[in-house]
């Protein structure tokens, strides 16, 4: 899922960005809030990281003014800020979960799976059309009992498709999801990632359609 990071102490954001990489998000990291808050009024996340104290513009404005403007993304506020005042006003303004520094990575990434899951509607890590399944946890795919060798940026598009079958999503909604801004951005790459998740996934009870200038879905053989 694509993650949009604004943390200003660089040691910190380095490590999340490098850590939440490795699991296969596509990370977008800022340091300035006022230059993040400009971002979130044109770009679509699928989740929020959001320090507060930051220089142009701290946390806390940015979710009140992302709330202001019907902006829904889930929102996780880290900071150093431990206080039961503080906790509870992030919640009340907007956001969906509250961390502490310092805190333990495998934490971090739980909280995400779970804001993640709670977006998408799901109870667990496991997204599943059909016979295909994603581990969200472990970044691993299956048809049935037989798990399958997928490269980061397919399982990326993959994990974008299953999380929503049937739903049609065009050809720049997975390039938003494959590239971020300081990344090289490739015209031909989603028509390539498509073609060899369709050879990967053969035989699997599901089926990567494309409805030509309009974009991709996933449909499970029984229709749902």
């Amino acid at each position: 899922m694509r993650i949009f990071l604004v943390e200003d102490t660089t040691d910190v954001g380095e490590a999340i960005s490098q850590r939440l990489q490795k699991t296969g998000h596509l990370i977008d990291w800022q340091t300035d809030g006022a230059v993040a808050a400009e971002i979130l009024g044109f770009t679509e996340y699928d989740l929020v990281i959001l320090d507060v104290m930051l220089p142009g513009m701290n946390g806390f404005e940015i979710l009140k003014h992302i709330r202001k403007t019907g902006n829904m993304t889930p929102v996780l506020i880290l900071t150093a800020r431990s206080e039961v005042e503080d906790r509870v006003g992030a919640l009340d303004i907007g956001a969906d979960d509250y961390l502490v520094k310092p805190f333990d990575f495998r934490e971090l990434e739980a909280r995400i799976r779970v804001l993640l899951r709670r977006k998408n509607g799901g109870a667990t890590n496991l997204i599943t059309c059909g016979d295909l399944i994603l581990d969200r946890q472990s970044r691993s795919v299956s048809v049935g009992t037989k798990e399958i060798q997928l490269k980061r940026r397919e399982i990326a598009i993959l994990e974008l498709l299953l999380s929503r079958p049937g739903r049609l999503f065009s050809k720049g909604e997975l390039m938003d999801h494959l590239y971020g801004f300081d990344e090289e951005v490739n015209s031909n790459a989603v028509e390539l990632y498509i073609s060899r998740l369709r050879k990967k996934i053969e035989g699997a009870r599901v089926r990567i359609i494309t409805q030509r200038g309009i974009g991709y879905q996933m449909v499970a053989d029984n229709g749902t």
